[in-house]
């Protein structure tokens, strides 16, 4: 039995807030989230990418990645079928306070960025004396 998945980019939606100064198709990688005992880690598929054209931003509590993916340029040849399209990646993610800030790792390999979020350090419990003036 063969296991297909049909795998469709998905346009991005445009938040009201922002606007673009490419006039290019955006897509919305697709992203797997995995959780170990002292890390969360996120594989975003974003083929054409490379550690030159992809940008990881924690803006207050937004993570942001976006990637932009030039198409090949073939001198002397036109493209006479392409069932590739072409166009830019961005997706946005709130990150919680568990997410250590100065310890978020990015690595790009193959068209996937694989970003680490080291937890924080829980808050140590401390107990407050009451004393009585």
């Amino acid at each position: 039995m063969e296991n297909r998945v049909d795998y469709q980019k998905e346009p991005a939606q445009t938040p009201v807030k922002m606007e673009r100064t490419r006039n290019r198709k955006v897509f919305v990688p697709k992203v797997d989230i995995i959780e170990t005992g002292d890390a969360m880690v996120m594989y975003a598929d974003m083929p054409g990418i490379d550690e030159k054209s992809v940008e990881v931003v924690l803006e207050k509590n937004i993570l942001t990645i976006t990637g932009t993916v030039e198409p090949q340029d073939c001198p002397g040849r036109s493209i006479a079928y392409s069932e590739y399209d072409f166009g830019d990646y961005e997706r946005s993610f709130t990150i919680s306070d568990e997410v250590d800030r100065e310890r978020i790792v990015a690595v790009v390999k193959n068209g996937v960025l694989k970003l680490t979020l080291h937890k924080a350090p829980q808050a140590e419990v401390k107990k407050i004396t009451v004393r009585t003036e």
